[in-house]
């Protein structure tokens, strides 16, 4: 446990020396009034768990962590035209996710990007995962358009304390691009241990043995506006 979160403390470290306040421009952007705004685009990307999908096949979009961001920005920024896109695929890993990027998160013309598919990565070989994030990641900076990759929500079957788990193992590696990348992490799987150590019943944050509850994406909403404010949004 120690080691894993002095891993993501050296992890928040390193991205914040090598990339200071990169979406205040975006805050910016965010904080005009009309007739100066403009419509700005947030782009969710990946498999399940931002597309909404609760207890499979119940899909519930409101309860699920792009829309508790929307509402938070939102209220940070009344003044905004703020749309969030979803692009995400139950089911999909990233090398899918990587292979329709252009087609299917680019021609919204995002003024954010964030990416989620460490859970179904699990059953990907490592260096294909690590390769189709970083075709994600270089695609969106080629575009000018700002990152934020996203660490695994929590998973029944995982024990995100073990090192070995093939879980965290996603979740560190995520952490090691977002590094060696310089884009923002949102590190969800470093929360949702923190929750877990608190005693909290791993079943009070998911809705099914792989998918969060409304609790559990609360939780990943809530790591996700902390991480952009950091950011400078």
């Amino acid at each position: 446990m120690r080691k894993i979160f002095l891993t993501f403390f050296a992890a928040v470290a390193l991205i914040s020396s090598g990339s200071a306040q990169p979406l205040a421009p975006l805050y910016a952007e965010l904080a005009k009034k009309w007739p100066s705004n403009r419509v700005v685009n947030i782009v969710f990307h990946g498999h399940s768990v931002p597309a909404g999908y609760h207890k499979t096949p119940d899909v519930r979009p409101f309860e699920s962590y792009p829309h508790l961001v929307h509402l938070a920005l939102k209220e940070k920024f009344p003044y905004a035209v703020l749309n969030v896109i979803v692009t995400a695929i139950g089911g999909e890993a990233s090398s899918a996710g990587a292979a329709r990027f252009s087609r299917d998160v680019l021609p919204h013309r995002p003024d954010l990007v964030l990416i989620d598919y460490a859970l179904n990565d699990r059953r990907v070989p490592e260096e294909q995962v690590e390769a189709s994030w970083l075709s994600m990641i270089r695609a969106a900076k080629d575009a000018g358009v700002p990152v934020v990759l996203i660490t695994p929500t929590g998973d029944a079957t995982a024990d995100m304390a073990n090192p070995e788990d093939p879980l965290t193992q996603r979740a560190a590696l995520i952490r090691k691009i977002a590094v060696a990348e310089k884009v923002i992490l949102a590190d969800v799987s470093a929360a949702w241990v923190a929750e877990l150590a608190k005693g909290i019943p791993q079943a009070e944050l998911l809705s099914q043995v792989n998918h969060p509850n409304l609790c559990g994406h609360q939780l990943a909403a809530d790591t996700i506006i902390k991480a952009l404010a950091e950011a400078g949004l």
